[in-house]
């Protein structure tokens, strides 16, 4: 499959690593940082606002590989794309159970684990040796960062943040666009547009209404 990326930074370079584990090929990258379209060595570079012309010249469908949630999220507002044209990666070294369900444009990154039942959301991102157990809901433009774990039957809402090496214990709830910052441990349910940190986490900060991006 041929594959537009939204994005060509850090985050594009993995996802780009990933798709090629698959045999899918990146035939563009478009990002803010450029001003006109360009083909360098068979891949097209230019500004976002080409992706439509490429969609209907090539016949490929589109990634949005931004890290932030919130940016990501925007992103897929202004793009107004149907989510069919929209691909799903999941890297050959990942491990995805029969019985989950993955959204358009969600990546699952190499050593991850989504076992059965698991449902993701859409332009989510499972990134290098998470998992996400059984039964687990994970909303919209979620980020489970490398090696944090969601045990079994949590719920982890939209555009919430679960940082490097993280861990929510079973059946426990993360709010939509909060943080689980690095190392933490929740224990108890995690309200909306909430910062926790620590073991067990704490509430560090709360936004009443008001998304927070990923870093």
């Amino acid at each position: 499959m041929d594959i537009i990326l939204i994005g060509d930074s850090g985050h594009a370079r993995v996802i780009t690593d990933n798709l090629v584990s698959s045999g899918h090929q990146v035939i563009a990258k478009l990002d803010a940082k450029y001003s006109e379209l360009t083909k360098e060595d068979g891949c097209w570079f230019g500004p976002i606002s080409e992706v439509h012309a490429l969609i209907q010249k090539e016949g490929a469908k589109v990634i949005v590989a931004i890290g932030a949630n919130a940016v990501r999220k925007k992103i897929v507002e202004q793009l107004g794309l149907s989510d069919e044209q929209y691909a799903i990666a999941v890297h050959r070294e990942a491990i995805v159970s029969p019985s989950a369900v993955l959204g358009r444009g969600t990546v699952v990154m190499p050593g991850a684990v989504v076992n059965a039942e698991a449902q993701i959301g859409s332009h989510a991102i499972i990134n290098s040796r998470a998992v996400v157990e059984h039964d687990c809901a994970v909303g919209n433009y979620v980020h489970i960062s490398p090696g944090a774990t969601v045990a079994g039957v949590a719920a982890i809402g939209e555009g919430a943040l679960v940082e490097v090496g993280a861990s929510v214990i079973p059946a426990k709830h993360v709010g939509e666009w909060s943080v689980v910052r690095a190392g933490s441990a929740v224990l108890e349910d995690v309200e909306a547009f909430t910062t926790v940190v620590g073991v067990p986490a704490q509430v560090v900060a709360k936004k009443a209404s008001k998304i927070e991006s990923a870093n």
